[in-house]
């Protein structure tokens, strides 16, 4: 939990991009054998809230989580309020994502290879998405109230574009990262008019512990379960 400066208000506030604000991300303390051997610091959400009036109203926005190679693609998403998701199945098995977790939950039901599932978000959170076939499949989706977000690549880079000058909070979410060490990392910044570059922010992992999840039913997922037989499944 260290914010290094790299970059802070030079010539004019920096050399940002224009109503932009840019940074950096690193996972610390990690366990994660993607972090650990190759410092993917994909995967954390930032976003803006004003401090001196209400964030507008976004546009309608709609991003896909693929679902291939029975993985979701991306792992994380972030969408504004209103914003919807589509689930294609590019596998050629049957896929059912859902979430009962905080956030809004959701079934689309159980779909063939080929076709695709939508949901639409109306309620803020963080939205942890499953499969009910397969246990291994996890994503998240990030619900915000606000226009401005970004989504880290595998550097830990981001660019939260589109901002105007004021004064705004600056939230973050990683799903590996306990609620109050991200909570201390949040910040009050103030973005002119031709952006700012943002300190490193280091995200310890410490104290993250995996929590196995049930399938929609409340239950224990099979032990066994192959992709021809679980609750559900067509009939051959």
């Amino acid at each position: 939990m260290i914010w290094r400066w790299l970059t802070f208000f030079s010539v004019g506030l920096g050399l940002a991009a224009a109503a932009g604000v840019t940074g950096e991300v690193e996972l610390t303390n990690s366990k994660n054998a993607a972090v650990r051997r190759h410092k993917d610091y994909a995967g954390v959400v930032l976003w803006l809230e004003p401090l001196d009036r209400s964030a507008p109203a976004s546009s309608p926005r709609r991003v896909e989580m693929k679902q291939k190679d029975k993985e979701f693609q991306p792992h994380v998403v972030a969408i504004p309020l209103g914003g919807t998701v589509e689930f294609p199945n590019l596998d050629l098995i049957f896929h059912n994502a859902f979430s009962n977790f905080s956030g809004q939950p959701f079934d689309v039901g159980l779909y063939p290879p080929r076709t695709s599932k939508s949901v639409t978000f109306k309620h803020a959170g963080i939205v942890r998405v499953f499969c009910n076939i397969h246990s291994t499949m996890s994503a998240i989706i990030a619900v915000v109230n606000s226009p401005w977000f970004a989504v880290t690549t595998s550097t830990g880079k981001y660019n939260i574009t589109g901002v105007p000058p004021g004064e705004y909070q600056l939230h973050l979410f990683h799903e590996r990262a306990l609620q109050t060490n991200l909570g201390f990392l949040e910040r009050h910044i103030t973005v002119p008019e031709a952006g700012v570059t943002m300190p490193l922010i280091s995200i310890s992992e410490t104290g993250f512990i995996p929590a196995p999840h049930l399938n929609k039913y409340g239950q224990d997922y099979p032990p066994a379960a192959t992709d021809g037989t679980y609750p559900g499944a067509p009939r051959k």
